[in-house]
């Protein structure tokens, strides 16, 4: 048989070459057999499966509890529902080729979903009853866990419900570590500052003692004072439950189980409640947010028009190809699910969001608040290498393991501001907590789905993206830039030749702020 499945427990005696779906501990697997270039051909057969993702993200989106999940806005940053079905591409190929191939695989799912297709022998399947249960019990302690944070929060600030003004403008954010309550926003950048009527309202994600510090302000307000108590201890029952069926109800049962293994459900039920009693009480004429089209923004823009509210989304960062959640291909209700306005950073997202689908008659550039500095920086050759990790632990880890093991080279690693990576400093490797414009003269920047990347561009530095070798790392970068992409394996080399990128207008991707059009999308008697 061209494609030989087994378990990491089962493995057989001779092969020919082998891979690993990820997840798949490898250890006892030789290395110099594995497929080459695995990393480079993943990416492609997960651009090839993004209509198909788009089209059961569509159909997944119509059950009622699609809102409490990832899997349907096909964001490929929270869930892994795209890259399993880009595995399922691969195996596919290699089912149809001469050249036998191992695939080990671990997954009880996924193993049985692979199972079916012609041309594959597969053997005993990884048990999937302990998995499930485990992964059962998990969710309603997560769940139950966050359920207790939840009343205790919606106790502590139930008393701001009643001191935001009604029938204005607002902007819903998250607890971003670069506000504060002087009128900076980690989104909106000084906004607030230049609109002095606007309010803020942060996301149930933002933490109590934080919310009490923003809200010094006099204008930040926190969901948690207008959900329910009561409804706090009915969230540990929260969570996605799909109809699993067709070709990939296999894919389908495991994004449900792994979202549900986790309190998810949870704090997305509660972001619901609370945004629809904030709507109810406030009855905000405009809300503005980061818009990135994941599932609990579509119910948020559902309710948010119900309720009379006109919908503003920023597109706050960048949009590249593989970024699937912002297209309406997988909105059930399709174009009725975006805001009435999305506002862009830039021209060229603009254009990017049109390709993907979104109306250009609901589109306008407003420009950057978040980034304001893309000039040139200062370049070293003989300096060390900026290293900046992705949200992704495990694409992190990957990265930390590569330039460990490169020589005469030393690296300033920078972890996530949302998603803070443990490793252990040491011989090549610094941790730094400076963004890369404040950081010593680097010779380059090797990044992961971050628009550090892009400042990197921008900036005029030797630009590398790293991609892993068991998933994917999205491209983040948009259609008129491009650069080097590295594995681990590749790296010595890149970082041997590394050169600038091409010079790029950063206003097409960064445009200056259009105040004007901002003053009139937040103008609640517009």
């Amino acid at each position: 048989m061209p494609v030989v499945l087994r378990t990491s427990n089962e493995l057989p005696g001779a092969y020919r070459r082998w891979a690993a779906i990820t997840g798949t501990p490898t250890m006892k697997c030789d290395p110099a057999r594995a497929v080459a270039g695995i990393g480079a051909a993943l990416e492609n057969a997960f651009e090839a499966i993004a209509s198909d993702w788009l089209e059961l993200g569509r159909e997944l989106s119509r059950h009622p509890s699609s809102k409490l999940a990832h899997a349907p806005s096909c964001a490929a940053n929270v869930s892994d529902l795209g890259l399993m079905l880009a595995w399922t591409r691969l195996v596919s190929d290699w089912a149809g080729a001469r050249e036998t191939t191992l695939v080990v695989c671990d997954d009880p799912w996924m193993f049985r979903h692979l199972r079916r297709f012609d041309g594959v022998d597969a053997g005993r399947a990884p048990g999937l009853l302990g998995k499930t249960v485990g992964l059962w019990l998990r969710g309603y302690a997560a769940r139950t866990r966050a359920a207790l944070r939840m009343f205790r929060a919606a106790q502590a600030l139930r008393f701001q419900r009643t001191r935001m003004n009604r029938e204005t403008a607002a902007l819903l954010v998250y607890g971003h570590p670069a506000s504060n309550d002087q009128g900076d926003d980690g989104y909106f950048g000084d906004l607030m500052k230049k609109l002095p009527a606007l309010q803020r309202v942060l996301h149930v994600d933002c933490a109590v003692g934080r919310a009490r510090q923003l809200a010094q302000d006099g204008r930040t307000y926190s969901l948690h004072g207008f959900g329910s108590p009561g409804r706090a201890l009915a969230l540990p029952f929260s969570k996605w439950r799909p109809a699993a069926t067709g070709p990939n109800h296999w894919l389908v049962r495991r994004a449900a189980v792994l979202e549900g293994g986790t309190g998810q459900g949870a704090m997305l039920a509660w972001q619901a409640h609370c945004h629809r009693k904030w709507l109810e009480i406030v009855r905000p004429k405009v809300v503005a947010w980061p818009w990135e089209n994941h599932s609990w923004e579509r119910d948020f823009v559902r309710r948010a028009k119900a309720a009379g509210a006109r919908t503003v989304g920023y597109q706050h960062s960048v949009v590249g190809r593989q970024m699937l959640n912002y297209s309406p291909g997988s909105n059930a209700d399709g174009e009725a699910n975006l805001p009435d306005l999305i506002l862009t950073s830039g021209q060229a997202t603009r254009d990017r969001l049109q390709t993907m689908g979104v109306p250009t008659g609901r589109m306008k550039v407003g420009g950057a608040l978040r980034f304001s500095d893309c000039s040139e920086m200062v370049g070293d050759a003989q300096g060390p290498v900026y290293v900046a990790l992705p949200f992704d632990a495990a694409v992190a880890g990957q990265m930390v393991a590569a330039c460990r093991v490169v020589r005469r080279r030393s690296f300033l690693v920078k972890d996530h501001p949302m998603s803070p990576f443990e490793f252990e400093p040491g011989n090549n490797l610094t941790r730094t907590d400076n963004r890369l414009a404040d950081e010593v003269p680097t010779a380059a920047v090797l990044y992961a789905a971050t628009t550090v990347g892009l400042e990197a561009v921008l900036g005029g530095l030797p630009t590398l993206r790293f991609r892993p070798n068991d998933r994917i790392a999205m491209d983040i970068l948009p259609d008129a830039v491009s650069v080097a992409a590295v594995d681990a394996g590749g790296l010595p080399d890149a970082l041997k030749n590394l050169k600038k990128p091409g010079m790029l207008s950063p206003d097409s991707l960064f445009a200056p702020v259009v105040i004007n059009v901002w003053q009139k999308a937040l103008n609640p008697d517009d």
